[in-house]
């Protein structure tokens, strides 16, 4: 059965596009499940025309449709390509004539390049990977471009974050048509969790510079507060137990790592308590102890501005419910 306004989907397939953002809305929208009693699609990939594209990874895809189809669409969604940074004029016509005829469009991780291009991003909010955010600032200036979260919902423009942000988007997308039921049924049959809490940010590795362990002293140092970190430390306790003045201490270990020795010790600190969020059922306030915060408050501040999220929304995304 085909429900709701989601009833017929197209994904714009352009050169060099990427298997997995691809992958994933033929998995959402592509599969039918409708033997489960869930909705299913019309769902169709398109190219520029019929006939062969190559993907990111080399092999080449046979696509039945030109961009004819997309006049079709109820959802139009354009997932990552090396050619969707700078599209044809007939892709991003397409793409314009979408929205005015009242459809919708999204993208998948970069695809959101595509969008902007044919002035569909102008004055909304937007989100593409955290790794080209300002790219899509700088090229699109009137983009009001968000680089922390997973998904944006600007309807009918839909944008998503990079690679698996595409699922979040997409099950988005059924819950807001089909209700929490059909999308968590979705969820439960691809093993993803319905929702994630938090954005971007708790998927970029913290800038942790590993120190030049030429300095003995100091590279000693680092591995003793990294097996002390439930411990209170200054710059000149620090530099005490180096055996250094606090001012050629904090000289030498910027030096070393490229931080100062209170940020550097923030991050080793949020580090810890990451690990323990995702192998144990600690309480958040033993883990900010156990961790040198001290405070569960002072550990979801760090959290919030380091990472993007909460420690509890973290330890769902990574490590599911706990009793």
């Amino acid at each position: 059965m085909v429900l709701g306004m989601l009833g017929n989907v197209a994904v714009l397939v352009l050169d060099g596009v990427d298997p997995f953002e691809l992958g994933v809305l033929c998995e959402v929208f592509g599969t039918d499940r409708s033997a489960d009693g869930l909705p299913s699609h019309d769902f169709a990939v398109c190219g520029l025309t019929p006939g062969r594209v190559r993907t990111k990874t080399g092999f080449g895809l046979e696509l039945e449709h030109g961009l004819d189809r997309l006049a079709a669409a109820d959802l139009v969604a354009v997932p990552a390509a090396a050619d969707v940074t700078d599209p044809p004029a007939a892709v991003l016509e397409a793409l314009r004539a979408t929205v005015a005829r009242g459809a919708r469009v999204m993208s998948v991780c970069s695809g959101a390049f595509a969008l902007a291009a044919a002035g569909l991003l102008d004055d909304r909010r937007a989100t593409t990977h955290w790794m080209a955010t300002a790219e899509l600032a700088a090229r699109f200036p009137r983009v009001q471009v968000d680089p922390n979260v997973l998904y944006v919902d600007a309807d009918p423009v839909f944008t998503s974050a990079g690679s698996a942000a595409g699922i979040d988007l997409c099950l988005h997308l059924l819950r807001r048509e089909h209700g929490a039921a059909v999308a968590n049924m979705v969820a439960r049959r691809m093993v993803v969790p319905p929702h994630r809490e938090g954005g971007q940010a708790q998927y970029v590795a913290m800038p942790l510079p590993s120190p030049r362990l030429e300095d003995d002293r100091l590279a000693q140092l680092l591995d003793w507060i990294t097996a002390h970190l439930a411990d209170s430390h200054t710059v000149e306790s620090l530099a005490a137990h180096a055996l250094m003045s606090p001012r050629t201490f904090a000289r030498r270990f910027r030096a070393a790592t490229g931080t100062t020795p209170a940020h550097w010790l923030v991050g080793q600190r949020l580090l810890l308590a990451q690990r323990l969020l995702e192998q144990t059922d600690e309480p958040v306030e033993t883990i900010a102890d156990r961790s040198g915060f001290h405070s569960a408050a002072l550990l979801r501040q760090h959290f919030a501005r380091r990472i993007g999220t909460t420690p509890q929304g973290y330890r769902r995304t990574f490590r599911g419910q706990v009793a």
